[in-house]
């Protein structure tokens, strides 16, 4: 069956770094874009940022851009989240998800598989 693991969250300091990734395993990840979504406590789901199925394309959030770099590894079927520049804003839930294609959505219900979630906090 489809499986999505989280990993690499942790605590950082404000201006660290920190650098997730995503193992999947049951279908062909190469087939798929991914996507990288956090919640914050009392907040929403909030799009990090996504990257098309061959990496030929990214999408970050603006409140990300500059700090944040996705990737994507095809051959180990794993999808990364390189976090720089930390704040304490950063500081939530952060889930991998799989799109239901070859395209970047933005969308929960376009999105049909979900990782357990790793959590990162950025505090001093």
């Amino acid at each position: 069956q489809v499986q999505l693991v989280e990993s690499g969250g942790g605590l950082a300091q404000p201006g660290g770094s920190l650098r997730l990734s995503c193992a999947a395993s049951g279908f062909t990840f190469s087939n798929y874009a991914m996507s990288w979504a956090r919640q914050a406590p009392g907040k929403g789901l909030e799009w990090v940022s996504g990257i098309y199925s061959d990496g030929s394309g990214t999408y970050y959030a603006d409140s990300v851009k500059g700090r944040f770099t996705i990737s994507r590894d095809n051959a180990k079927n794993t999808v990364y989240l390189q976090m720089n520049i930390l704040k304490p804003e950063d500081t939530a839930l952060y889930y991998c998800a799989k799109s239901e294609d070859t395209l970047i959505r933005f969308r929960r219900y376009e999105h049909d598989a979900w990782g357990q979630g790793t959590q990162v906090t950025v505090s001093s």
